[in-house]
């Protein structure tokens, strides 16, 4: 009998390898050889969202890449070469995603970043009890980064009372990811990396290694805790959720690897444990 870790290995390898293709849930069961309901209840039980949404998040995280990466590519071959049949297609589901359009998306200045929308991996079976309570993302494709910049300094965050803020509803939650990655960016150098490492978790790679610099950025982020983002009157589940503006704050930590020879399972969670120690520091 195929384990549920297999079989989730097996639905987001499949997934990605297909990103390009009009795949729905039901392609996805059949090249794992299980049926629709059971990938679906494994998919949501531990990923807290469909299969069908995975999908559009991860097509619309490449497409935002894509657009910021290769300025003559126009946003109809994007949404080609991401499976959709027009501009309008992909238009609209890039916009429920990055609340905007893709060529306002485009027009925007702003650091480098990676994976937004990571791709997901498997929960793992054993290692760091932090790590693996938490949704696991796949940032391999910086490892090489890290290591050239092992002696530079980390800004790790995530977003205080998440649950609170899911609790209103679905979109507050997706805007508040949004929200945070904006902070991240406004304070981040043009050398420096933001990305995402787990559900409401999210690390700067600094170009520094100078401790005053992250503590700077630390500083400004700190500063704007306790702001408000909008989020305009929407219906969730049949429900009518009024316009309102949120209160975010972040907790924030620092630190560095320090060693070039690292694992990427021992960097993962060390960036985690610096966000554990960060919400000790708050008194959570």
């Amino acid at each position: 009998m195929v384990s549920k870790i297999v079989l989730l290995a097996r639905a987001l390898e499949y997934m990605e390898e297909n990103l390009s293709f009009a795949i729905r849930t039901e392609d996805v069961a059949r090249a794992c050889y299980c049926s629709k309901s059971t990938l679906e209840k494994l998919f949501q039980g531990i990923n807290h969202m469909t299969v069908h949404e995975y999908m559009v998040l991860r097509r619309m995280t490449v497409g935002a890449r894509l657009l910021r990466q290769d300025p003559e590519m126009s946003v109809l071959e994007i949404a080609l070469q991401l499976g959709y049949g027009s501009n309008e297609a992909f238009s609209r589901a890039f916009r429920q995603v990055w609340n905007c359009n893709p060529s306002e998306f485009r027009e925007r200045s702003g650091n480098h970043f990676t994976e937004v929308f990571p791709r997901l991996r498997p929960p793992m079976e054993s290692g760091d009890e932090y790590v693996r309570e938490r949704r696991q993302v796949d940032i391999s494709e910086l490892y090489d980064l890290f290591k050239e910049r092992s002696k530079c300094y980390f800004l790790c965050c995530d977003i205080k009372h998440m649950m609170d803020i899911n609790a209103i509803s679905q979109k507050a939650g997706d805007k508040a990811i949004l929200e945070a990655i904006e902070r991240l960016q406004a304070v981040a150098g043009p050398e420096d990396v933001v990305f995402r490492i787990g559900g409401d978790e999210f690390a700067v790679l600094t170009a520094s290694e100078d401790v005053t610099y992250a503590r700077g950025l630390m500083e400004q982020l700190a500063a704007v805790n306790g702001s408000t983002y909008r989020v305009e009157a929407h219906t969730e589940d049949g429900k009518e959720i009024p316009a309102q503006e949120i209160p975010m704050t972040l907790h924030i930590g620092v630190t560095k690897l320090e060693n070039e020879r690292i694992r990427y399972e021992e960097m993962f969670s060390k960036l985690h444990t610096t966000i554990k120690d960060s919400k000790q520091y708050d008194g959570e």
